[in-house]
């Protein structure tokens, strides 16, 4: 029987250099769509429908590896991991020279995503402890406690959609081996971002953009370990391949972070440290536009990933 990534035990081998550039150069190219973004995008706005993000602070980029080997992603987070064997690649040969490929510079990717809790359990005990780890997938509450209690390096649960789920990720963060962890992490709250179902469609994770700020009130007040660190909304795949900037999800995101915002009586430190997750392979130079402090972005940098049978509605990437 073939191995679901929920079962499949996941190994540690080493990057091989040819897969090692195809990754950097991607993430490289990535990284550079985003700077040319970030700055045409205007540090004050009288619209309401971009979010003043600061001037100072810098996109964040999450790559999405899921159903990708964990060779990969350490590729990206230590790519001086390769063996001194593999320094350079021969590319191109003829009969009179040999030309050699080497490892492109790239800054170290920390953040990595996953949308499948036994995935992501598993490659969190075999990659460096450094990485930050976000859960993006669709978040089931049996598994809301072990995920928050047991995954090392859980940085953001972006998928919370209930009171129910957010109150068992606050029981199992409390829940987790502090004798590990430094005093730094030991008194570090879980950041959690409301995943916002803008487009309405029934098959979508999220709460509705009319309930979020109840729901945002109730991990402020209730979940003394959480920290509230935004919205986050996937959107319709349709919405995604339109060449506007308008795409009407993103729209919806702000003018819902906005009701955030006014209804918890944010102050201005608290609003600007109130951020947007939205943007993905196929529209996140567009939703940086529109004042997205973070983007996901998978098949951009890792290519085409196997399709998994019974995997939520919509791409997280």
């Amino acid at each position: 029987m073939t191995s679901t990534p929920e079962t499949a035990a996941t190994t540690l081998d080493q990057p091989t250099m040819a897969r090692t550039t195809t990754l950097l150069t991607n993430l490289n190219t990535v990284l550079a769509r985003i700077s040319a973004a970030s700055s045409t995008f205007p540090t004050t706005s009288t619209s309401t429908t971009r979010r003043h993000r600061p001037a100072n602070k810098p996109v964040r980029l999450v790559a999405v590896s899921k159903l990708k080997p964990a060779s990969d992603i350490l590729a990206l987070y230590s790519p001086s991991s390769l063996p001194e064997d593999e320094t350079s690649l021969p590319s191109t040969t003829t009969t009179t020279t040999t030309t050699t490929t080497s490892i492109p510079s790239a800054t170290q990717q920390l953040h990595f995503g996953e949308n499948y809790f036994q995935e992501l359990l598993e490659k969190s005990r075999v990659l460096p402890r450094g990485i930050k780890w976000h859960f993006i997938g669709g978040l089931q509450s049996n598994k809301c406690a072990s995920l928050a209690r047991d995954v090392r390096g859980l940085w953001a649960v972006e998928s919370v959609d209930t009171e129910k789920k957010a109150k068992l990720l606050d029981k199992g963060w409390g829940e987790r081996d502090i004798s590990s962890l430094t005093e730094e992490e030991r008194q570090q709250k879980l950041r959690v971002f409301v995943q916002v179902n803008t487009s309405g469609e029934e098959a979508k994770s999220g709460v509705e953009p009319a309930a979020t700020p109840a729901l945002c009130r109730y991990i402020r007040e209730q979940c003394p370990r959480l920290k509230l660190q935004g919205l986050m909304t996937i959107g319709a795949i349709a919405r995604s391949k339109e060449s506007s900037n308008e795409n009407a999800d993103f729209v919806s995101l702000i003018e819902t972070r906005q009701a955030v915002v006014e209804s918890l009586g944010m102050t201005e430190q608290e609003a600007d440290d109130f951020e947007l997750s939205m943007g993905m392979s196929s529209d996140f130079e567009g939703a940086i536009a529109l004042g997205s402090d973070q983007v996901r972005v998978g098949t951009t940098i890792f290519g085409e990933r196997p399709k998994k049978a019974g995997a939520n509605a919509g791409s997280t990437s």
